[in-house]
């Protein structure tokens, strides 16, 4: 049986809070502790900042592309990973900062709404990740032709002793 990817986060959070704390400890030995904790606070306060920025972004980008009758996938993924990296960026902690600050690059950008599109596929399939971030492209490769029989069947006949029709009441 195999487990869920989910099951696994009981173990996650308390690694990533020791994780953090290992960080913390190790930037306040560089800079002293009134800096870390003076910086780790800046960057809370603007990743909170950022979350009204990029949730204002995408919420506009949402209406542009149902206003245009186009999907909007495209412009709300970007907007959600930017989102994503601001909520991260706005955890106390420098490891999740660092990792918000990865996220709101442009190249992480593009690399992360790609891995999202590629996941949606696999999990929604081809049609509905169709409608949620418009036409796909694919590769087609070229091979032998392939030809095809299609044998067309005739209608089984009725047996000798029965009489096609209709039953009226």
């Amino acid at each position: 049986m195999r487990r869920s990817r989910l099951a696994y986060l009981p173990l996650v959070f308390p690694l990533l809070a020791f994780a953090e704390f290992l960080a913390f400890v190790s930037v306040a030995q560089i800079l002293s502790f009134g800096w870390a904790a003076l910086l780790l606070a800046a960057c809370s306060v603007v990743g909170v900042l950022l979350l009204r920025r990029e949730g204002i972004r995408g919420f506009r980008a949402f209406q542009e592309a149902t206003r245009d009758g186009r999907p909007p996938a495209a412009g709300v993924t970007n907007s959600l990973i930017g989102l994503g990296g601001a909520s991260l960026l706005a955890l106390p902690g420098f490891i999740t900062g660092v990792a918000g600050i990865v996220l709101l690059l442009p190249p992480s950008r593009f690399l992360a709404r790609r891995g999202i599109e590629r996941l949606a596929a696999r999990r929604l399939g081809g049609a509905a990740t169709g409608d949620l971030f418009g036409p796909r492209r694919v590769r087609v490769h070229q091979s032998d032709p392939v030809t095809v029989v299609v044998v067309d069947e005739q209608r089984p006949t009725p047996p000798a002793g029965a009489i096609e029709g209709e039953i009226v009441r």
